[in-house]
């Protein structure tokens, strides 16, 4: 496989601070670091396990920095770290290409040592391994390892604790140790090597993208001695990091198995483009188990747990696209079991406490979810016996009222709103802030409300119970005879965003109105539909997503830059969001039409393919600049991005790609072109 970086790039070290490789476990966990390997954030690390999947996260083992050594005493150090006013040791001088396909690849070169280096994190168990490789050596050579120990919650960050020094015990060929008192215990299997114990502190590492996200950024981490083999051309060293005793395993197989595992993946969606390949895999990183046998959705990497809006957003991209039906049943199962009131959980907490119910859309979203489930999997019974209750009885708890203000208003939209609360997918919070308060009727929401009647109608048909189904169909009827009257701005020829419960409706120019065009079932066709796309286009389109907000607006942020309060105020003032290209492209077939419409999504993805060799690579971004060249921000692999990108690309878009650097390669170059077509 062709490199997607080579030495000349990997030579500049703020390069590759941001670009970031990801591997993760199954449970929530993950490793994770930037190309050169320093750590450029708190989340970043070689082992970070979830010891309650999928929350619990801990950061175990850091780092493991490699040092060739040559008979004769000479070193070349291949780690990278950045500590105040230096970059020590420069180890990315000798990394000559790094790839990203099933699995990060680095290869180095060492005055005539070539040493490949692959990171895997093992499915279903908080376990990394680390394979090397040796492609060459002109002579045998000493291959050491130096752990660096953290130890801590993930979200945290440590420092020198005299009483956190431990030492590693030793059984045959794994070392055991416990980082500090409060860590989940750490298992180093290193077949053949020799630790010399030498218990060091190195002190203030500097991540860079937590200093620029006006967070801490400096962190102590603890290192209890050092691991050496000996090596020759052609051999192969494995070593497993884990939180549990390896057994009788060995590193090479697991990868093996991990590798068969990943290739079933792509089998389940072909043809696979570099596009969709690089998405399908991207894909597998969000489903996690929840409990013994439920799955979830992780929202988002490095921070975000399992939420409601983004699961049932998300759900159809990454899993019923690429025919993982068992999974969409287990996280629709899980979802539906936390269905309190009529309402869908908004999140689960990190700290395992009780879910948070503080969101109208999510619900509604489930709707959509479960019925396209139940759609692509054939899986009647389930939804019927299942699902279809729980879709009712919410139904009766919006009529009647619920939580948060949600009801049925008397002209038969839905109205939601509580002081101090953001209720929809816009729910920046800074302090007693709302940033975009939205309470009353918005616009997005009625879309979700009248699908989710016609759609549970559907599924009382096909349940024979037409008189029931009916009903829902007159409350919907109601719904859009209301709707087009209320929220059509003649002025700006779209719709407005939200209608307060008084005064003017707001006509903030905003993405939401897509969701009347682009659900199941649209309520604006034709002419009008037409006019909101074309508005839509003007001043939101970009590359890589639509702006959350116009930039002719003076409440407009165009970069998602400072301190955690200034980006929380620029969230949804501007800033572009990757999960909207989905429905954007649903609109694209609404109102193009089967005939023009694919060929419209073919040329939004193109143009979006050059993002996946940026940031995190070979997944996608959360968020966006609003402004060219829209540098990625926020999380660095986002659920709803990646899925609702895949779901459109197979959905609507079944020829290859024209682009070639979907894979994972990108170029400044390619970056800057895409940027010159931005329509900013």
């Amino acid at each position: 496989m062709a490199p997607d970086f080579c030495h000349p790039r990997l030579m500049d070290y703020d390069a590759t601070l941001h670009h970031e490789w990801l591997e993760t476990n199954g449970l929530g966990g993950w490793a994770s670091a930037t190309l050169s390997g320093a750590l450029s954030r708190r989340y970043h690390g070689l082992l970070v396990a979830a010891t309650a999947p999928p929350v619990g996260r801990q950061v175990l083992l850091a780092k493991l920095d490699e040092t060739v050594l040559f008979e004769g005493g000479q070193r070349l150090d291949l780690g990278c770290n950045q500590y105040p006013g230096a970059v020590h040791p420069g180890g990315n001088r000798f990394l000559e290409t790094f790839c990203r396909d099933l699995f990060p690849v680095f290869e180095y070169e060492a005055d005539g040592v070539r040493l490949r280096k692959t990171v895997a994190a093992v499915h279903g168990r908080n376990t990394t391994l680390v394979v090397y490789e040796v492609l060459a050596a002109p002579a045998p050579f000493v291959l050491e390892l130096l752990p660096m120990l953290a130890g801590r919650d993930y979200h945290s960050l440590g420092h020198h604790d005299a009483a956190a020094e431990p030492q590693f015990r030793q059984t045959g060929d794994t070392f055991l140790i416990r980082p500090r008192p409060a860590s989940a215990e750490l298992f180093l299997t290193l077949p053949g090597a020799e630790l010399e114990a030498r218990p060091t502190w190195f002190y203030q590492f500097e991540y860079a993208i937590e200093q620029e996200r006006g967070q801490d950024f400096r962190e102590d981490l603890f290192s209890p001695g050092v691991f050496r083999r000996t090596l020759q051309a052609g051999e192969v060293f494995g070593i497993i990091i884990s939180t549990e005793p390896p057994g009788a395993e060995n590193a090479e197989a697991l990868l093996a198995t991990e590798q068969a595992r990943r290739e079933a993946l792509l089998l389940h969606a072909p043809p696979a483009d570099a596009l969709r390949r690089a998405l399908t895999l991207a894909a597998d990183q969000f489903v996690v188990r929840r409990d013994a046998d439920l799955n979830t959705v992780i929202a988002g990497y490095h921070w975000f747990t399992d939420w409601g809006r983004d699961t049932m957003i998300a759900l159809p991209g990454l899993c019923l696209t690429t025919g993982r039906f068992a999974e969409a049943r287990r996280i629709l199962q899980a979802f539906a079991n936390a269905m309190s009131e009529g309402l869908l959980p908004n999140r689960f907490p990190d700290s395992g406490a009780a879910p948070e119910y503080n969101t109208v859309d999510a619900t509604l979203w489930f709707f959509v979810a479960a019925r396209q489930y139940g759609q692509a999997s054939g899986d009647a019974g389930f939804v019927r016996d299942t699902l279809l209750p729980v879709l009712l009885d919410s139904l009766a708890w919006h009529r009647r009222g619920t939580r948060y203000g949600i009801h049925v208003a008397e002209n038969g939209l839905l109205s939601a709103g509580a002081d101090g609360e953001q209720l929809t997918w816009m729910d920046a919070k800074v302090g007693d802030w709302v940033v975009t308060p939205r309470r009353g009727q918005p616009v997005e929401i009625q879309a979700l409300w009248y699908n989710a009647l016609r759609l549970t109608a559907d599924l009382l048909d096909e349940a024979s119970r037409p008189a029931e189904a009916a009903k829902l169909r007159a409350e919907a009827d109601r719904v859009q005879a209301a709707f087009e009257p209320a929220f059509w701005n003649e002025e700006r020829g779209c719709l407005y965003d939200c209608l307060p419960p008084a005064g003017p409706p707001d006509a903030s120019l905003r993405p939401n109105q897509l969701l009347a065009l682009s659900l199941p079932y649209p309520l604006l066709t034709g002419a009008r539909a037409a006019q909101v796309l074309a508005v839509v286009e003007q001043e939101l389109l970009t590359p890589v997503g639509l702006r959350s907000l116009a930039p002719t607006d003076p409440a407009y942020c165009p970069r998602y830059l400072g301190s955690p309060w200034q980006r929380d105020g620029a969230y949804h003032q501007g800033t572009v969001w990757s999960w909207w290209l989905g429905p954007y492209c649903d609109a694209l077939i609404q109102v193009h039409g089967p005939a023009a419409g694919p060929a419209r999504v073919r040329a939004v993805l193109d143009g979006f393919a050059y993002h996946l060799g940026e940031a995190g690579l070979g997944t996608v971004s959360e968020i966006f600049d609003g402004e060219a060249p829209h540098q990625p921000r926020g999380c660095i692999a986002q659920a709803w991005g990646v899925a609702e990108v895949l779901r459109v690309a197979y959905q609507y878009a079944p020829a290859p790609a024209q682009s070639q650097a979907a894979g994972v390669a990108s170029t400044a170059e390619s970056a800057g072109a895409a940027a010159a077509h931005s329509t900013s």
